[in-house]
């Protein structure tokens, strides 16, 4: 319990600070990483466990390297994040004798991660219901994103969804995620675009909050509906 509320606090501070600023102090990972290792001594001095337990927290900071070298995650945050995390949660947890639902031999920071992205797969359909409800029904555009005027979406923390090919079209963009894709905006303005489709930067901390909370009640969704279904 006391592992879930050290990471739900901070993670709901994270999620805060990722959505207004798009960063998050490396102090809130190290924090985390620090109270993790304190409950560890903790726990081994007191309870006890066997060394052979903690060869998740390796695998896992591995792991987040890769992840962010190859572009899975985007952010260092999110790769930091991930690491802290398999020193403060690093064995799967018991709430009390019915929660979580489903266990799996995966570490249990892996889990976190892996209900954290199942989380965008619904994003395209709760896209489809807010442009279906605002009457903005353009395929693929509507799956991704929604309609702003383009001076509002320069101020927040969007990317274009439109660019101007070489023969003066327009299309869509398929890999917005790009600093670069951003002087679109400066395009679409000359040609008299007003309005355009965008997508939002998506703060990761979010969803995974979300999944951390899934972790610690249902526990490994996507490990049980691969099993369900094998």
């Amino acid at each position: 319990m006391l592992r879930f509320a050290s990471g739900l606090v901070m993670l709901s501070f994270a999620s805060y600070a990722d959505l207004k600023t798009r960063t998050v102090s490396n102090n809130v990972w190290l924090l985390m990483g620090g109270l993790g290792i304190l409950l560890l001594l903790v726990q081994y001095f007191t309870i006890g466990f066997e060394m052979v337990q903690l060869v998740g927290i390796p695998i896992m900071i591995l792991l987040a390297y890769l992840l962010f070298k190859v572009g899975i995650i985007f952010g260092g945050a999110d790769a930091k994040v991930l690491m802290a995390l398999s020193f403060l949660v690093p064995f799967w947890p018991e709430l009390n004798e019915f929660f979580p639902l489903w266990r799996s031999i995966l570490p249990f920071p892996w889990v976190i991660f892996s209900n954290s992205v199942i989380l965008f797969v619904f994003i395209p359909f709760i896209l489809l219901f807010i442009n279906a409800y605002k009457r903005d029904l353009e395929f693929p555009y509507c799956l991704f994103g929604y309609k702003m005027s383009i001076d509002e979406a320069k101020r927040g923390f969007f990317w274009p969804l439109e660019r101007i090919k070489e023969n003066g079209s327009r299309g869509f963009v398929w890999s917005p995620m790009d600093d670069e894709i951003e002087n679109e905006f400066d395009k679409l303005e000359k040609i008299g675009k007003k309005e355009i489709w965008v997508t939002p930067k998506i703060p990761f901390m979010i969803p995974l909050l979300i999944g951390f909370i899934l972790s610690f009640t249902l526990g490994d969704i996507l490990y049980t509906i691969i099993s369900t279904l094998v």
